[in-house]
């Protein structure tokens, strides 16, 4: 029996781009499979043409609590397992300025121990605290009007998620969640337990049967991710004549883009740019290039701060700054999120930009997608005082997929900076090839289908008991 009706679970902003602004939506159409989404967020899916119900309602206060014990726990025994102390490094120094913030880490602390013998039995704990709030009961009743025969999760992470799932499993309504992003499973993101799971690639699928042994080979589909789909699609590409134009560019001058990371990642992102555009001064000067060379700054989307003025001020003629085109939402704790906008911008800069320099990002696989090159930034600033070591994070797990260190260009020290950005603009050809083997095994191949093969999941899982 075909499906007659897909629910699709967004718990928070970071489905919107996977499940909201790719070809799912119209795909399901094409089916006819009825959508609608049970929306969290404050996005409006009418904007989009699109059905939504909101989901009202808060998790138990210790749900969240049992979260961050179990991703402790989980590290540790990760930790214990491997022998691998990188592990570690996906473990952050919680805040503790205030007695609430030193309660809750004493509570979470307590929990650690508690369970740290019997990780099942948090589990458990999880599911059983938020069967018991009104909000579960508000989910029961809603999915016994809605009635959908699959609910989709849109990421594994939220635990506000969890009363949904556990009322539809109540209901015996099939359930399958995403795992959305190439890192998450071996950083201990887990909180929604579904009947199915898909994921990127073969790797992931791997990782998950390894780090979770109580889930099934049967269970999860390897589909890829929508989340690169748009640099396979020409239509919302502008031109160049157009972005150079929206964006005031110099016609005359060819474009690298520096792609910024949150404080939390990259705490000195501002000396880095400014080493990047002090270089790019450097040749420009010289004229040692074809075409003079400027900076599109990308800043991490909520990344708001004021620690790049001086730089941007001092580098106006070099560097330019376009700012991601997500939406802020007033009145909302999760109130900057994605848009299909920001789609557009992505690809065309990717397009218009000959490659990217920043730490670690993802965004090595955008360029990827596109035959274009990456630099990642690999050596700590001297003169300043060091608030996180930059090479600790080409330790962690997820960069251990990386089949070859040519998938990127390094740029160990700031004084060889000019020299690998040249290689990048003169000598391609070998890291973008490079990068591509990497993408590969980070991400079901072809990448362009995701979609298609999430839609397919979709259908299937509906037929299953």
């Amino acid at each position: 029996m075909s499906v007659k009706k897909a629910l699709i679970l967004i718990p928070d902003g970071v489905g919107l781009r996977n499940f909201v602004f790719s070809k799912i939506p119209k795909l399901l159409k094409q089916k006819d499979i009825e959508l609608t989404y049970w929306n969290a967020t404050p996005f409006d899916f009418s904007e989009a043409d699109l059905n939504e119900i909101k989901l009202k309602g808060k998790s138990h206060p210790k749900s969240d609590l049992y979260k961050r014990a179990r991703k402790i726990i989980e590290i540790k025994q990760s930790i214990s397992r491997t022998g691998n102390l990188n592990y570690g490094s996906y473990l952050f120094k919680p805040a503790a300025k205030t007695f609430k913030q030193k309660l809750k880490n004493g509570i979470e602390t307590f929990f650690v121990k508690k369970y740290n013998s019997t990780l099942e039995g948090l589990r458990v704990k999880i599911k059983e605290t938020e069967a018991q709030t009104s909000y579960y009961k508000s989910c029961l009743t809603q999915l016994r009007i809605e009635q959908p025969d699959v609910l989709v999760v849109s990421n594994q992470r939220p635990i506000n998620a969890v009363a949904p799932v556990e009322a539809a499993r109540h209901l015996g309504i099939p359930t399958v969640s995403f795992i959305f992003s190439w890192d998450n499973i071996p950083k201990a993101t887990m909180v929604v337990e579904t009947d199915f799971y898909m994921v990127w690639s073969e790797l992931m699928k791997d990782q998950l049967l390894e780090y979770y042994p109580y889930i099934k080979d049967s269970q999860i589909s390897i589909v890829g991710t929508p989340q690169f789909e748009i640099h396979f699609m020409e239509n919302f590409k502008l031109s160049r004549h157009e972005y150079f134009k929206t964006y005031d560019l110099d016609t005359d001058k060819d474009y690298i883009c520096f792609s910024g990371d949150d404080v939390t990642t990259s705490p000195h992102d501002q000396i880095y740019l400014q080493d990047v555009a002090q270089a790019v001064r450097d040749l420009n000067n010289n004229k040692t290039l074809d075409k003079p060379l400027g900076i599109i700054f990308r800043p991490c989307p909520v990344d708001f701060s004021a620690r790049f003025d001086k730089v941007l001020s001092e580098f106006k003629e070099e560097i330019t700054v376009i700012r991601p085109a997500w939406k802020k939402y007033e009145g909302s704790w999760n109130s900057i999120m994605p848009s299909i906008e920001d789609q557009v911008l992505l690809t065309s800069t990717v397009a218009h930009t000959k490659f990217v320099v920043n730490v670690g990002s993802s965004m090595v696989f955008d360029y990827a997608s596109q035959h274009k090159p990456c630099l990642f930034i690999n050596y700590n600033p001297k003169g300043v005082e060091l608030k996180k070591d930059i090479h600790k994070i080409y330790k962690y797990i997820h960069f251990e997929s990386m089949p070859n260190k040519n998938a990127v260009i390094w740029l160990s020290t700031k004084e060889e900076i000019a020299d690998k950005l040249l290689e990048g603009l003169n000598n391609p050809s070998s890291y973008v090839e490079n990068a591509q083997k990497w993408f590969e095994i980070i991400n079901h191949h072809s990448p362009e289908k995701a979609s298609e093969r999430i839609v397919e999941a979709i259908e299937e899982i509906s037929k299953k008991p």
